[in-house]
This record gives C-alpha cells, sequence and structure tokens, in this order.
C-alpha cells in the first residue's frame, strides 16, 4: 500500500470495486428491465421505492464507510485489535439500526409511500414492491457493510465474490417470480430480497479470509468513542445517500404533478444513470484504501498524486459516458419501456440533459472521497450535499415554478456545474493544507 506505484495501486484496487458497484446497480436495472414490461405505473413504483432504497443504502454507506476508514487507517498503524472491535461494532449496529427502520416503515407503508411520492394509481403496486424491499433491508444494509470493510482493507476481490452471488440470483429470479408465478412487481420485490439475503450470508461467512478482519460478536462495544470516529468517517456518506433519498422524493412529487410517466421517465434515467456512477464510483473506491493507508502514514505526496491520476481517469470516463448517453437517449429508455411514447420523449430529453454536464462528476466524487478519507469532514460534508441538495432542491422548486414540466430537464446540469465549483475549490484547499502539513514534518 506504501511502496508501490499509485497508479497501478488504485487500478487493480478498483477492478473488484467497480464490479461490486456494478453489481449492486444491476439490482436496480434488472428489476426495471423485467418491470417495464408490466406497465408504466409498475416502472414508476420501483422509482417511488427507489426512495427507501436509498436511505437503506444511506445507513449501510455511513456504517460501512465510517467503520471502513477507520479499520483502514488503523491498519496502516499496524492496529489490529481495534480494526476488529471498529468492524463488529459498525456491522451489527447498521443492521440493528436498519431492522428498526424497515419494521416502521412497514407498519406506516401507505403514509411512507405517499410521502415519497406515490400516486393514486402508483399505490397498489408500490406497495406490492415496498413490502419485500423493506423486508430485505437488513440484509441489504448488512451486504453493503461488509463490502466496504473488505474493500478498505484490500480485499475488494473477495468482496465481490460475495455480491456477485445475489447478483445472479437476482437476475435468474426476477423472470420466475414476475412472469412463470404471475407475482408482477411483489415477484421483483421477493427476488431483490432473497438475493441480498444470499450476498448476506455469503459476505458473512469470507469475513476475516485473505488476512482480513473478522466480525466476530465479541468484539462488539457500545461506546461512545467508537461511534464518534463512525460517524466522523461515515457522517458525509450518509448525507450523500440520505441527500439523494430526499431529493429522489422531492423530484417524484414535482414529477407526479406531469402524471405517471413523468415519474416513470425519471426512473428509468436513474437505473442509467446508477449503472455508469456505478463504475465511477468502483474506481473511486480503489482510490480509498490507498489514500486512507498512505494518509496515516504521513505519505502526503503518493495522496496528491493518486488523487490527481483518479481525477483525470475519472474524468475521461465521464465525457465518454456522456458521449454515448447523448447520441443513444431514445434508444437507451426504450430499452425499458419500448411501448409508451410519452415515457420515451421525455425520458430522452432528460437524459440528455443530464449528458451535457456528467463529464464534471469525475472531480465531483473523487472529492468527496479524498475529503472524507483524509478526515475533512465538514467539507466532506458540503461536497457530499452540493450536487444533490445544496444545489438540486432549490433549482429543483425555483425552475419548476418558473418553467413547470418543460423546466424539469435542466435541473440536474445546473446543480452539476455549481457543485462542481464547490468541490474545485474545496479540493484545492485540503492538498494545501496538506503540503503545509508535510513541510512541518
Amino acid at each position: 500500500m506504501t511502496t508501490e506505484p499509485v497508479e497501478k495501486l488504485v487500478c487493480g484496487l478498483a477492478v473488484p470495486s467497480i464490479g461490486s458497484m456494478m453489481v449492486s446497480a444491476i439490482y436496480n436495472t434488472v428489476d426495471t428491465f423485467f418491470v417495464g414490461r408490466t406497465g408504466t405505473q409498475s416502472v414508476a413504483a420501483l422509482g417511488i421505492v427507489f426512495s427507501f432504497m436509498v436511505i437503506t443504502q444511506a445507513i449501510a454507506f455511513m456504517f460501512g464507510h465510517g467503520s471502513g476508514n477507520y479499520i483502514s487507517r488503523a491498519l496502516g498503524r499496524r492496529d489490529t485489535s481495534t480494526a476488529a472491535t471498529m468492524a463488529a461494532t459498525g456491522f451489527f449496529s447498521a443492521v440493528t439500526v436498519s431492522a428498526a427502520i424497515a419494521t416502521t416503515a412497514i407498519c406506516f407503508m401507505e403514509p411512507v409511500l405517499r410521502v415519497f411520492g406515490a400516486t393514486p394509481t402508483i399505490m397498489p403496486v408500490a406497495k406490492d414492491y415496498f413490502f419485500w424491499i423493506a423486508v430485505g433491508a437488513p440484509f441489504i444494509t448488512g451486504t453493503f457493510v461488509i463490502n466496504n470493510q473488505m474493500r478498505l482493507q484490500g480485499n475488494a476481490r473477495l468482496a465481490l465474490r460475495g455480491i456477485m452471488s445475489g447478483a445472479l440470483l437476482n437476475m435468474v429470479l426476477d423472470p420466475i417470480f414476475i412472469f412463470g408465478f404471475d407475482m408482477g412487481v411483489a415477484g421483483a420485490g421477493l427476488a431483490t430480497a432473497l438475493s441480498q439475503l444470499t450476498s448476506f450470508t455469503v459476505l458473512l461467512s469470507l469475513t476475516g479470509k485473505n488476512g482480513g478482519i473478522a466480525i466476530r460478536p465479541r468484539n462488539f462495544r457500545l461506546q461512545g468513542w467508537y461511534y464518534k470516529e463512525i460517524l466522523a468517517g461515515g457522517i458525509p456518506s450518509l448525507f450523500r445517500q440520505g441527500m439523494m433519498g430526499i431529493v429522489t422524493i422531492c423530484l417524484n412529487n414535482v414529477a407526479g404533478l406531469y402524471g405517471d410517466s413523468v415519474i416513470a421517465a425519471f426512473s428509468i434515467t436513474q437505473r442509467l444513470t446508477m449503472l455508469s456512477n456505478s463504475i465511477l464510483i468502483g474506481f473511486g473506491q480503489g482510490f480509498q484504501p490507498v489514500c486512507g493507508f498512505n494518509y496515516g502514514a504521513g505519505l502526503f505526496a503518493r495522496v496528491r498524486r493518486a488523487f490527481w491520476f483518479c481525477v483525470r481517469t475519472g474524468s475521461v470516463y465521464c465525457f465518454a459516458v456522456a458521449i454515448v448517453a447523448f447520441t443513444f437517449a431514445p434508444g437507451l429508455i426504450s430499452i425499458f419501456r419500448a411501448d409508451d411514447p410519452d415515457v420515451i420523449s421525455f425520458g430522452t430529453l432528460v437524459l440528455r440533459c443530464n449528458a451535457i454536464t456528467y463529464g464534471f462528476l469525475g472531480l465531483i466524487i473523487m472529492s468527496n472521497m479524498f475529503l472524507q478519507n483524509i478526515r475533512y469532514t465538514r467539507s466532506a460534508i458540503v461536497v457530499a450535499v452540493a450536487r444533490e441538495g445544496l444545489f438540486f432542491l432549490p433549482t429543483l422548486f425555483l425552475i419548476q415554478m418558473l418553467w413547470g414540466k418543460a423546466g424539469l430537464p435542466a435541473v440536474q446540469p445546473v446543480s452539476d456545474v455549481l457543485a462542481f465549483i464547490l468541490s474545485l475549490i474545496l479540493s484545492v484547499k485540503a492538498l494545501q493544507d496538506m503540503k503545509k502539513k508535510e513541510k512541518s514534518l
């Protein structure tokens, strides 16, 4: 971690991380593909329930990244005992919190879905899907926590094995439950829940392999110090993912004013964006353990070099994706809802507008991961909420008020430009501070 060229190191760690992130995105994409054959309301229902899935992931990322970032730094100091305690504390705490939220959500299902933006025509379908997703929420959370802890220990390839087992099962079960057993959207939810349970079980059995930290109940500690460290390293992830959930809820409620087809169009573009983002985020996750280990070891020059390498590579990827998305937008949208011209037309416009500024996402994502790993918590939180919350929500309501449905596709591009500027400023400041600290050593 501290001697090999950072470019080679990041790429080696990024490959399995990209695989893990893509598999997670494929869960949602596969569901959308098969559910799209059952109607526009069904696709829209996935967009409504997506908010809950994002909130579940926010909890997982907070505990997973918070504990994992500390584990990474602790291993850099060769402190395996504290790392083991942190792994158990982060895991069991996350699963408990997720189970409590899921139980509450099931008990108040209709009010929750109404807040998420479900219209009267979408509500019955959304309930069928939501129930099984909520049942599987603790396993989804546990899977993401273990995955992130293993990844930040440098065991991303091992983590990929567990994630892949569930993804492959999901692809097989989706058509069987949706069409073979005629369960419709409920079948997609059940397939996802069973698949996540499989990934959870496999990953839990793999902890401690290849020199990694095993998760053991006896290592759990209900002590404030551990939670302080988890929050310090994980709050930016909670804000980033949690804000995405809030944004999705607000967007669904605004889109619902113009019909189910508009919600469905945004649901499809979200899935496509998640799929492309998974590669970028996976690449950035290859940078995180390199950043954590070298920062903990005081090798600041290697941290800076790795950061700018990731920004350059990520930006090139984003611009390439943007060109493809803009060029083939109608065909990409029609894959999921070929027989609804309203969904295809509006979805194409949204996807093309997003593509215009998608190239800026390379710096935004890498800045957030960089600031989070070097424990610039406040700056990391600001970058985390900037794109989805700080700029998106005010822009959404302002543009909707001024131009209505016609202005909605412009919301994300405006947010991206502003988030890019802010991320650049905060990252450069942190890099300058690091140089000053290096000189003082």
